[in-house]
């Protein structure tokens, strides 16, 4: 997968990882959360030994580091 894949992954990871949190946020926020949601998700699950393969695979790794992102995020913003 290209770079415009995890793009596209990383906007649906943070739009749906805005939703489980009840945050709103535009275009730019779910962008943002979701490529970093991908990095924090994927390090997790690199040292906790999970595996997920194939396309929904990094979608559902990218949305769990998106919701941690944003629990650790909402923290900062109070």
């Amino acid at each position: 997968m290209g770079i415009i894949g995890a793009i596209i992954i990383g906007f649906l990871a943070g739009f749906i990882a805005n939703k489980i949190m009840g945050k709103g946020g535009g275009l730019l926020w779910d962008l943002f959360f979701g490529i970093n949601g991908g990095l924090a998700g994927g390090y997790l699950f690199d040292v906790l030994n999970i595996s997920l393969g194939g396309i929904v695979g990094q979608l559902i790794t990218a949305v769990v580091g998106a919701v941690i992102v944003l629990w650790i995020a909402s923290f900062f913003r109070k």
